[in-house]
């Protein structure tokens, strides 16, 4: 398929002779091993115009196939199938799938720092083609798919070049990218790799005169510069950088930092699990075998036991030891399935913590929860990757994690036995159980020194008993007895026991096993401020904690804080999960949670609470407006954070973004549990979320916390608050092209801040109906909605909300055929988003005066408007309004004949819509189609 379709017989090529033949045989191999509908293969066949004898013409044609394909030697197979045909071929029998595989062989040892053999992998693939895919076929359907292999294969070969300059070849890099650039001229990346390889063949002068021959073209055919980073590499290169001349990988990026590793920190000293090391190392062998059963699938194992028992220890041990055999990486996560708060890990926030760990950019993320495991396991198919799903509840959790093919390892820790995942997933399984009496005082002998133990055999035997063998209550015990050489192990063991019986009416059945003596134990050895942090930690419902929500959540410095964790953590009582943020174990979490309860008064509980809700909102708060200039203010103002509050300055959007990143967990955990309690705060807190889910696409988690937010705002009796989720919900709803829920959002919003007396609010629930009435194609009725916008907006002085009603109005001018008034609202809106700083309505304006210059003729001002609305959406992030804006551009690129930049940017938009599954990726759809037909009957002509 790399070239003209040719079949490749057992004496050589088999031609296919008739051009309806050889699309016939194109069609089929478009979707092989599946069945194509003979509607579907007669409507392409015949353009939607076929012929009476259509059928039985059609099954002549599938006669032919047959007879030509048996002279290839049985290779592939076409078959009747109901209501169709499906053509049967084996693995790595077409050129298209022996090429994907040399590219994805190259780009794995790209990302491991393997250049020469990445090389040899992306030759291999390239020297695959004899022209251009599909060649002489022109079904729209076929050349659509020509064109995404003509992408991938430009794209494989600009990862060659990458991997040349890698391995120091940087002379062939040279002549190979210059060769590329005269077939793509407006490609950016390959000029990227010229201007690198002459800087390293030592030709610095040549290099800063591509740099000039770039910024010629791109000048004079688009009109605009280099990209942000060919401009970096330019003043590189200017200021003679030795690191880059030297450093390997495209630009001096290495590429092994893109390889995720996520493993958390391995104990030193582990000891008593040798058996268990063994059989896992021995699975790991057989699977890598030719006799392993399950030779198309990932290998799983579940290990099992009572909670601290061990499993997470022995996990992270041995996938660090076995690390190095994963050259694509590993990543984990802790599924929270025995959480005592109730909150186990949503597969979807899961699989989303894998995209990113996988480098996946968030404009390339889907929406749904489903396209995005779908991507997920694309990713992950023919890798080495090792997966640790830590703590997981069931296997209703643990199946949406799972890669889809073999090469990948997972393991999976839990309490549950796993039987579901054993008898139908094939999951090995391995029990833990408590340690023999042998192992534990290895343990101990290990921890404490063996002298030790061995002069107090019986304090040694006694602390085991006291801790049941139970390694955590081992670990906690053996902690306190290592901080204190000095002391007997006798007079610890009677401190053990004595505790032990303190609490023996205190045991709890929910627990597997009772060991809060050991706790205690540990507990009453810390100073009160550290034993107060503990106590409150337990209030916490996310999976891990910064020290910054610590100091509000105890109301010290946290500098203070910093230390209280410190101590927490030398008593095993808390564990350092990553740089700054900690958790606890769920048994301990449970233990500090009922120490609150018992020692805590409800008073000092809940102000504890606020005060981390605070954090939470004031520093959200700040984080918002960073990342959304310009956004109206909450509805429920908060009030001065009380004392002891210490909420975070943020230096610029980057932090907000990278802050509401590790926050979202524990501010989402905290909506759910804290709901009816502290309703005021969870509103606020899904306020400070509004930008940061939109912009990172997650509509679904958006909807999950607005409608928290609307049921909060309905408790506290607050209409405007009501209003601004409802409007919110219905971005949601138009988002996803369910525009009746849209309606019926909008009309609440409306009523509520007509009855609040909230002009702004009012305004922008016509602002979003004239959205929806543009949607229905009544731009008059969008026009008057704006209006009415406006002139509410100006009443409530709310001065971005004028900019914005300016701007909509300027816009459905422009839909209307009227140019010039549309002009006059849109400078007008430009002019005070200026004055403002208003930043993200000025990307938005831009694209409407891009609108508007296009109508009038200005076509040159077009262009420059809506390349300055694209480029400041890519930096605010906001995918949608980028697609829009592409889109957009490339109906401009269409109006002046340039069909190729048309395609291009409507390619670039449908993706992003497409992406995130919002209902306008179908006008595009619908405008590549038409570019296709288009053509296709031009070249008919």
């Amino acid at each position: 398929m790399l070239g003209p379709v040719e079949l490749d017989g057992d004496h050589g090529p088999v031609a296919v002779g008739a051009a309806k033949l050889r699309e016939l045989l194109a069609l089929l191999l478009l979707s092989p091993n599946r069945t194509v509908s003979r509607d579907r293969l007669i409507d392409q066949l015949w353009a939607g115009r076929p012929p009476p004898a259509a059928r039985s013409t059609l099954q002549a044609y599938v006669y032919r196939l047959r007879n030509l394909l048996a002279g290839t030697g049985g290779t592939a197979v076409l078959r009747s199938r109901p209501g169709g045909y499906m053509l049967e071929v084996p693995e790595s029998a077409t050129d298209v799938e022996r090429f994907e595989r040399c590219a994805e062989a190259g780009r794995r040892a790209l990302d491991s720092g393997h250049f020469e053999e990445a090389v040899d992998a992306f030759q291999a693939g390239l020297g695959l083609w004899r022209g251009t895919a599909f060649a002489g076929i022109d079904l729209p359907v076929v050349r659509q798919q020509a064109r995404a292999l003509e992408d991938l294969r430009i794209e494989a070969t600009e990862q060659c070049l990458s991997a040349r300059l890698g391995a120091g070849q940087h002379e062939a890099a040279v002549v190979e990218s210059e060769a590329l650039i005269e077939a793509h001229p407006l490609r950016e990346r390959p000029w990227e790799l010229l201007i690198l390889a002459l800087y390293r063949c030592g030709r610095q002068a040549e290099s800063l005169d591509a740099y000039q021959r770039l910024y010629r073209l791109l000048d004079e055919e688009l009109g605009v510069q280099p990209a942000r980073p060919l401009q970096e590499l330019q003043q590189r290169i200017l200021s003679g950088d030795v690191v880059l001349a030297a450093s390997p990988g495209p630009a001096g990026r290495p590429a092994e930092a893109r390889v995720p590793r996520q493993l958390p920190a391995s104990i030193g000293g582990f000891v008593g699990r040798t058996d268990e090391l063994l059989r896992l190392d021995k699975l790991l062998l057989d699977s890598d075998g030719p006799d392993f059963e399950q030779p198309g699938a990932a290998v799983i194992v579940a290990i099992t036991g009572m909670a601290g028992v061990g499993k997470s220890t022995l996990a992270a041990h041995w996938a660090h030891k076995v690390a190095g055999r994963f050259i694509d990486g590993q990543l984990y996560v802790n599924l929270r399935g025995f959480d005592p708060g109730g909150m186990p890990t949503d597969p979807v926030e899961a699989v989303r913590g894998f995209l990113d760990a996988l480098d996946v950019a968030p404009e390339r993320i889907p929406a749904t929860p489903e396209a995005q495991a779908g991507l997920y396991r694309t990713l992950l198919a023919g890798k080495r990757m090792l997966v640790v799903l830590d703590n997981a509840r069931n296997a209703e959790q643990v199946r949406p994690l799972l890669p889809g093919g073999p090469g990948c390892l997972v393991l999976v820790t839990s309490r549950n036995r796993m039987p579901q995942l054993i008898a139908f997933d094939g999951a090995h399984h391995l029990g833990l159980d408590l340690f023999t009496d042998e192992k534990a005082r290895r343990f101990l002998g290990y921890r404490l020194g063996p002298s030790r133990v061995a002069v107090e055999s019986e304090a040694a035997e006694a602390i085991i008993a006291s801790c049941a063998r139970l390694p955590l209550a081992l670990a906690i015990a053996s902690a306190r007895a290592a901080v204190h050489p000095q002391f007997a192990l006798r007079a610890l063991s009677e401190e053990l026991h004595e505790a032990n019986s303190e609490l023996d009416a205190l045991a709890d059945s929910d627990l597997d096993m009772d060991v809060r003596a050991v706790f205690s134990w540990s507990y009453e050895t810390l100073g009160d401020d550290a034993a107060r942090l503990f106590r409150l930690l337990g209030l916490h419902h996310g999976p891990n904690v910064s020290t910054a929500a610590a100091a509000s959540l105890t109301a010290a410095t946290p500098r203070r804080t910093r230390r209280l964790l410190l101590e927490l953590t030398r008593a095993h009582l808390i564990s350092e999960s990553a740089p700054g943020r900690f958790s606890l174990h769920d048994l301990l979490r449970a233990y500090a949670a009922g120490l609150a309860e018992r020692v805590d008064t409800r008073e000092d509980r809940d102000a504890a609470t606020l005060r981390l809700l605070d954090y939470y909102v004031h520093t959200g708060r700040t984080a918002n407006l960073l990342v959304y200039p310009g956004t109206p203010d909450m509805a429920l103002p908060p009030t001065d954070h009380g004392p002891g509050v210490r909420p975070e300055s943020l230096a610029d959007r980057a932090a907000a973004m990278a802050w509401f990143e590790a926050e979202y967990p524990s501010i989402a955990a905290a909506e759910s549990h804290l709901s009816g309690r502290f309703d005021l705060h969870v509103w606020q807190s899904a306020w400070t979320l509004h930008h940061f889910l939109s912009l990172r696409g997650r509509v679904f988690d958006l909807i999950k916390t607005q409608s928290a937010a609307l049921a909060a705002a309905r408790r506290i009796g607050d209409a405007a608050a009501q209003a601004y989720s409802h409007r919110v919900l219905a971005w949601c709803s138009t988002r996803l092209g369910r525009t009746t829920d849209s309606r019926s959002h909008l009309a609440h919003a409306l009523d509520l801040s007509t009855n609040a007396g909230d002009l702004a609010g009012q305004a922008a629930a016509y602002r979003n109906l004239s959205h929806l009435a543009q949607r229905d194609g009544d731009s008059d009725e969008a026009l008057g909605h704006s209006h009415r916008a406006l002139a509410l907006y100006r009443k409530a002085r709310d001065w971005f909300g004028e900019a914005r009603a300016l701007n909509s109005i300027g816009w459905y001018h422009a839909q209307l055929g009227d140019y010039v008034q549309g002009r006059r609202f849109c400078e007008q809106a430009l002019r005070l988003c200026l004055e403002l700083g208003y930043t993200s309505l000025a990307a938005n304006v831009w694209d409407s005066l891009g609108f508007i210059h296009h109508g009038l003729g200005d076509r040159d001002q077009a262009l420059d408007c809506y390349l300055r609305a694209r480029d400041q959406y890519r930096e605010l992030g906001d995918r949608f309004f980028e697609a829009d804006t592409l889109s957009h551009l490339g109906d401009l690129h269409r109006a002046e004949g340039r069909t190729e930049a048309a395609r291009e940017a409507w390619g670039q938009a449908l993706d992003l819509f497409t992406d995130l599954e919002y209902a306008e990726a179908a006008q595009v759809r619908t405008k590549l189609t038409e570019l296709e037909a288009n053509g296709s009957a031009e070249r008919d002509d």
